[in-house]
């Protein structure tokens, strides 16, 4: 069995969390903390997830990866990319697999152990100019990404995120939140601010939670400076600003999941019309009715059977009232897309597909 090596990109917000919870000379105390909240569980290969084989890192967090480094003995002149690299020759990995490829692309590669045989890395998004062409595998569930990749010459594979049977735990029978939307929002959501928008705007007919990860640019607009010419465009409408919560992650994720009746889904602009975001497999996975727009989802991901799309902003909020009217059609739906999520995306069946991309 291959021994692999993850690297992970994690929001700053979530990781600002972590680091007020657990004292900074506590060794590795970044990785453990993060198996046990869930964050990265689904794309987390089962070899690492469950403690039986390799090492995972988040080599852009300057914090923990200093702190490893004073425990392993470095030099405190370290730069982060040899203190990545001394992580991954002390893992004993033959893979090594990128989930933070724009930092570390193929010039890092060349400096990589010897042991190293091969390298994978996950970009579900286009790219610009950035350079991955020498790794092995460029990976991710979106179809067109791979393409263009594959037009520049380099070689891809279809992979994808899977289930975490720690979501069943906070699968609720009786859920008290109606609709649930979860997300990043920035200058590049213009298509996911309309849905926002919508569902605001039913805040007085259903119980809604909207929890908002705002980009930088989105937080100076919805501040004191959001007034400026420049930023007003990025104001959150009154309507949003009023009701919008802080981010979830991890295991209050899964907790605000499970407790939901409806999770509402949109792709990003930059998507084209491939679809098959983190939000569907979490809504999935929680046994939540994902209600998503439509477009091409991967395979089992079929429209009125496991899940529900819509077409444009108002087949949305007529859907959602549908379904909230119609519990049980809402549920069996609900139920069936769980079902198809553990039988055809979970854990032994991922690791064996990315062994299979070797």
């Amino acid at each position: 069995m291959p021994r692999v090596f993850q690297n992970f990109d994690v929001y700053p917000g979530y990781l600002k969390q972590i680091h007020s919870r657990i004292r900074i000379d506590e060794k590795d105390f970044i990785w453990k903390a993060l198996l046990d909240d869930r964050f990265l569980a689904l794309h987390m290969l089962k070899p690492i997830l469950y403690g039986i084989d390799g090492m995972f890192s988040i080599a852009h967090d300057k914090r923990s990866q200093r702190s490893w480094a004073k425990a392993a003995g470095l030099k405190l002149t370290a730069t982060y990319e040899e203190i990545l690299l001394t992580q991954i020759e002390d893992s004993r990995a033959d893979v090594f697999y990128n989930l933070d490829p724009l930092r570390f692309g193929s010039d890092f590669l060349k400096r990589l152990p010897s042991e190293i045989k091969f390298t994978i890395a996950w970009r579900a998004a286009p790219s610009g100019k950035a350079d991955f062409g020498a790794y092995d595998r460029i990976v991710c569930n979106f179809e067109s990404i791979l393409q263009s990749y594959r037009d520049i010459g380099w070689q891809t594979g279809w992979f994808y995120p899977a289930m975490d049977p720690v979501m069943k735990e906070y699968r609720k029978d009786d859920r008290s939140t109606d609709i649930l939307f979860v997300g990043t929002y920035s200058q590049y959501h213009q298509n996911r601010a309309k849905v926002i928008e919508a569902l605001a705007k039913l805040r007085n007919k259903f119980n809604i939670r909207l929890h908002l990860q705002l980009s930088r640019l989105s937080r100076i607009a919805n501040s004191s400076f959001g007034n400026i010419p420049p930023f007003r465009r990025y104001r959150l409408p009154h309507s949003v600003s009023t009701c919008v919560q802080d981010p979830v992650y991890g295991r209050d994720l899964y907790a605000a999941l499970g407790n939901t009746k409806i999770v509402i889904n949109g792709a990003i602009d930059m998507a084209g019309s491939d679809r098959g975001n983190m939000r569907c497999w979490e809504a999935m996975g929680s046994e939540a009715l994902l209600l998503t727009d439509a477009g091409n989802y991967p395979l089992h991901m079929k429209d009125g059977k496991t899940m529900v799309t819509y077409n444009s902003i108002q087949d949305m909020v007529d859907k959602i009232t549908w379904f909230l009217e119609n519990s049980e059609e809402r549920k069996f739906i609900a139920e069936s897309g769980a079902k198809m999520l553990q039988k055809n995306y979970n854990k032994d069946q991922q690791w064996k597909d990315f062994v299979n991309l070797l």
